[in-house]
């Protein structure tokens, strides 16, 4: 009889067996690209979205933003938040270690990028290049 199996249902050495592969098998993944590749063969798109969506708010929970926030701006019910919550303060830690790393990289990626004021001469240069393709070509010459 096939059908969805719950993990409550699984014996513990089938725990341990499927949880442990799973955690090697991640473990590997050696650049973004592999990850990439191995979780879209994995996860169907909505999936991969949902746990997108969950890494949001958790990057949001983390930035001080309140449930109401969150919810208007994710469109997330408040049951996801208040989930993502739990595991991100009462978890084992790698949630939040995690999403904080991730965010002090990129906090110091897009501090040392050199960002034109929007609207701008440059900014309105590199969002449509094609418009200031003549002029672009004699600045070069």
């Amino acid at each position: 009889m096939s059908g969805k199996v719950r993990y409550n249902q699984l014996t513990e050495v089938e725990k341990k067996t499927y949880l442990g592969d799973f955690y090697s098998v991640v473990a590997l993944l050696k650049n973004r690209d592999e990850v990439k590749n191995f979780f879209k063969d994995l996860l169907t798109l909505s999936e991969i979205v949902m746990i997108s969506r969950r890494i949001q708010v958790a990057k949001m929970l983390l930035e001080g933003y309140n449930y109401d926030e969150i919810r208007k701006k994710l469109k997330i019910g408040l049951a996801t938040i208040s989930q993502v919550e739990k595991w991100l303060f009462n978890g084992f830690g790698g949630y939040k270690k995690t999403i904080t790393e991730f965010q002090k990289n990129n906090k110091d990626k897009k501090a040392n990028e050199f960002r034109p004021a929007p609207l701008s001469r440059e900014w309105t240069r590199k969002k449509y290049p094609l418009h200031y393709l003549i002029s672009n070509l004699l600045n070069k010459s």
